[in-house]
């Protein structure tokens, strides 16, 4: 079996609860503020580590109370800390409003910012392990850290979100790009919306493929998920369920797929346990503590 190593972000999620959303310049008044463990590298550590794959992350805390909650939740998780390191900054921090079943997000990068090539140097990357970063961290940090891993034999797993421009360099890196609709259209260069046609999100994003044996997953929410995997295309149903809060979905979309991937599972199957893992944890508030076990994935499988 491997194992999935994430650098990536760690932050403190506050979540402010309301009917609605404001308008600009309008105060509503809310009805709860809940901290919640999250980041995307935290987020996706969690999922992966409850769904019991050996799970290291690698990233940068602040020597703050939140820090120190964070380090404990993690560890709690059964996740390897060892290359969590101290930074001399806040820890980062998320302001989330949730109304509706929707969500709006402010990040704060604070010591995600932080995390440096020299952090992701002595990753004991080995052949079958899965090697998972996201864009909340430094994108040169990132590079670093998939090249290490491609030398090492180890899978690249990229979720470029927040979306932002990055170079071809490091898009050749990846072996699997996870991202939804927008984030694709993004990083085409192509106006997408979320009633487009399958055909029309695989002709994009053949257009971004970087190389022939790169796969492309298009997370589409409850209309499931698109394929391009080299040359083949498929698709995985969705499921309908009742989301309570959908911070932190993709990340347990994510954290389930490189789970099931460390484990030898073949790549449609991944798919299909990442997205009904994704559909368990919207049914949840917050982010990190909303993932589920391998046991509550296989109930409704």
């Amino acid at each position: 079996m491997g194992r999935v190593f994430i650098a990536g972000s760690i932050n403190m999620d506050v979540v402010a609860t309301a009917d609605r959303h404001p308008k600009v310049g309008e105060t509503v008044a809310g009805r709860q503020v809940l901290y919640f463990p999250g980041g995307k590298g935290a987020n996706q550590a969690v999922a992966a580590s409850r769904l019991g794959v050996k799970t290291t992350l690698i990233g940068r805390l602040g020597k703050d109370s939140f820090g120190a909650e964070l380090r404990a939740f993690l560890g709690a998780q059964g996740i390897d800390l060892g290359s969590v390191r101290d930074a001399d900054t806040h820890s980062g921090t998320a302001i989330i409003t949730v109304a509706e079943s929707d969500n709006t997000i402010v990040v704060i990068p604070g010591s995600n910012a932080l995390v440096s090539a020299d952090d992701v140097a002595d990753a004991p990357l080995a052949k079958g392990d899965v090697a998972v970063s996201q864009f909340e961290i430094p994108l040169p940090t990132i590079a670093a850290f998939f090249q290490r891993a491609r030398s090492a034999g180890a899978t690249t797993l990229l979720n470029p979100a927040p979306a932002q421009t990055m170079s071809a360099e490091l898009l050749a890196l990846v072996d699997i790009l996870v991202l939804n609709e927008t984030e694709l259209g993004f990083l085409a260069g192509v106006e997408l919306s979320d009633g487009d046609e399958a055909a029309t999100i695989i002709d994009v994003a053949r257009q971004l493929q970087a190389r022939e044996d790169q796969i492309i997953c298009v997370t589409l929410g409850k209309r499931g998920v698109l394929a391009l995997a080299g040359r083949k295309e498929f698709a995985v149903s969705g499921r309908a369920v009742k989301a309570v809060d959908t911070t932190g979905a993709g990340d347990c979309f994510v954290g389930a797929l490189a789970a099931q991937l460390a484990e030898g599972v073949s790549l449609r199957t991944a798919l299909a346990f990442a997205n009904a893992a994704a559909s368990i944890s919207v049914q949840r508030m917050g982010a990190g503590p909303s993932m589920p076990t391998a046991a509550e994935v296989a109930a409704v499988l």
